[in-house]
């Protein structure tokens, strides 16, 4: 799965690492548990969903775009 991200003052959605996703979710969350966190996420965008943790948003991205790029 390819989860993409867009912070609130982006126009644009990028293809994220999971270690890159792990460090925006605890410079979003601080404290809290980054991996369960992103557990939680990957589950949500299952359902075609955009989850937001703190000013960053999350998807699946999308088969279409994902096949343009091959």
């Amino acid at each position: 799965m390819q989860i993409q991200t867009q912070y609130s003052y982006e126009k644009t959605w990028r293809t994220t690492r999971e270690d890159d996703l792990l460090r925006i979710i605890e410079e979003e969350i601080g404290d809290a548990d980054p991996k369960g966190t992103l557990t939680y996420v990957k589950e949500a965008i299952k359902n075609a969903k955009v989850i937001t943790v703190g000013s960053c948003r999350f998807r699946e991205e999308k088969k279409e775009i994902a096949e343009e790029k091959k």
